[in-house]
């Protein structure tokens, strides 16, 4: 009967320790609100870490995002699914990874936000092919920080 007690016990504090939940402290669970389209990226963009998106090494860069808002309201009915509903009005803070700003803009009522800059103004003088910049872009929806990184290369 001790054994049979010594036993439960050592079982008890074995499933209450593997019961204990431990939060990652490097990892930020909040869910983006919005999805952030990096428009000319290969196709599969959204879900890669990084989109790359490639411009002649002349002329004008046109960094262009869309922002979506997913609705999930019909994702049971295999005839609605998850709609995808463009954000109208959303502030957003394009940046180079250096905290160098290149400007802010609103989505429109497509959600579409568009920055047209050089390759002067992206810090790159001579842009050759293969020469890469890292884009950051920044905005709030119902009041949830968010950010979307991409990437701009000369070809």
């Amino acid at each position: 009967m001790k054994k049979i007690l010594s036993y439960s016990l050592v079982l008890l504090v074995a499933v209450s320790f593997a019961a204990c939940k431990v939060d990652d402290p490097f990892v930020d669970r909040v869910v983006a609100p919005v999805l952030v389209d990096i428009v000319g990226a290969s196709f599969g963009a959204p879900l890669s870490s990084e989109p790359t998106v490639s411009y002649a090494t002349s002329g004008k860069v046109m960094l262009t995002a869309r922002l979506l808002e997913l609705d999930k309201s019909g994702i049971l009915d295999k005839n609605i699914g998850i709609d995808s509903i463009p954000v109208a009005n959303i502030p957003m803070k394009i940046t180079l990874r250096n905290g160098a700003s290149l400007g802010e803009v609103t989505s429109n009522a497509q959600g579409v936000v568009s920055l047209e800059k050089t390759w002067a103004e992206l810090g790159v003088a001579s842009p050759k092919a293969g020469t890469v910049v890292k884009i950051s872009w920044s905005g709030n929806y119902k009041g949830i920080a968010f950010t979307r990184l991409s990437q701009v290369q000369a070809k």
